[in-house]
């Protein structure tokens, strides 16, 4: 962070003189230098207040910001305000002077902006350029598409003024175990690891049942784990000519049991170890999204505006491995 002529402030020449840097400043830089401001708030700026009547609305780009920060480290509107001023690194990153008698959005501001995304499918658009960025470079390979699914747990408490839980969610069960929420579904390139498709169903909704919505027209191998066995025995998979021509790749239930030892090697063990190969691409990006994001409960109630949050992390998953694997914005 620096004054509005260029030169350092006194808290910059402090911090500039750490032992070592956080995570979280690693982590913003980082997306710092992937993320294409210009682009994405040019998508935001036809539907954005033009500040002709009332209070002069802040940048696009200071709010893009701020919601960012939110989603990246599951902050509420009030929580992100308070980290903003609390944290250097959450200062450094929206770029806020107070030197200049700059403050921080508050929370109102941000709620408004959080709105405008989910009614006008703004975070879907993001999700877009980015797919298309990456068909653009290069980084997608296509033929070939890993389908997968993750449980996000809901509230299931009742404490509120309706005396009920989200209608919009479900409870199904997995293993011996009950879970309350949504399903979030992947299709993920099979070469590269980039999410092309994603989707939001109640947790009750069948893996199987999305297939079609996240596959590719250019697919020609599709790979899942044992839940998407017998997919080409649907009824809408043999009526559609492309989805019944695609080599469906499952794992296959219960193989530890099977001794099928043809000159000294289990080949049955051997073909599913590499499908897992192939497979596990999925698994990266749902421990993005889990583990480092912190998306491991709803955060809003209804489908569509979760529908909308994941639509943004999906984006900044893609953004996330882009940059690991060594790609920078040009400026």
């Amino acid at each position: 962070m620096r004054t509005m002529d260029g030169q350092q402030s006194l808290t910059d020449w402090e911090y500039a003189n750490r032992k070592r840097k956080t995570k979280r400043d690693e982590f913003l830089e980082i997306m710092e230098e992937v993320i294409p401001w210009d682009e994405w708030s040019a998508l935001v700026e036809p539907y954005y207040p033009s500040g002709k009547r009332g209070r002069q609305p802040r940048g696009v780009e200071t709010m893009l910001r701020m919601y960012l920060l939110a989603n990246w480290f599951t902050l509420s509107d009030e929580g992100v305000e308070d980290a903003i001023y609390d944290s250097y690194a959450f200062r450094k990153f929206m770029r806020i002077d107070f030197l200049d008698n700059e403050q921080a959005p508050d929370a109102t501001t941000l709620c408004k902006f959080r709105k405008l995304l989910n009614e006008a499918g703004i975070t879907k658009l993001f999700f877009d350029s980015m797919k298309t960025f990456l068909d653009r470079h290069g980084k997608l390979m296509h033929g070939g598409t890993i389908v997968d699914a993750t449980i996000i747990d809901a509230p299931s408490s009742t404490q509120n003024a309706e005396k009920q839980r989200d209608p919009e969610m479900h409870q199904v069960k997995k293993g011996n175990q009950w879970y309350f929420g949504e399903r979030l579904h992947a299709g993920v390139d099979a070469g590269t690891g980039y999410i092309h498709s994603v989707e939001v169903t109640a947790a009750n909704v069948s893996e199987r049942d999305v297939v079609p919505q996240l596959i590719r027209e250019d697919d020609r191998v599709v790979y899942g784990d044992a839940g998407y066995t017998g997919l080409t025995k649907r009824p809408e998979f043999q009526a559609d000519s492309h989805l019944s021509s695609i080599d469906y790749r499952t794992n296959v239930k219960n193989r530890y049991h099977r001794q099928s030892v043809v000159s000294g090697m289990d080949w049955e063990r051997f073909i599913e170890y590499q499908k897992s190969r192939v497979r596990c691409k999925v698994e990266y990006a749902f421990l993005v999204i889990k583990r480092i994001f912190g998306y491991r409960k709803v955060r809003y109630r209804g489908l569509r505006k979760n529908r909308t949050q994941a639509y943004m992390l999906c984006a900044c998953v893609n953004l996330y491995l882009l940059a690991q694997s060594g790609w920078r914005r040009v400026c």
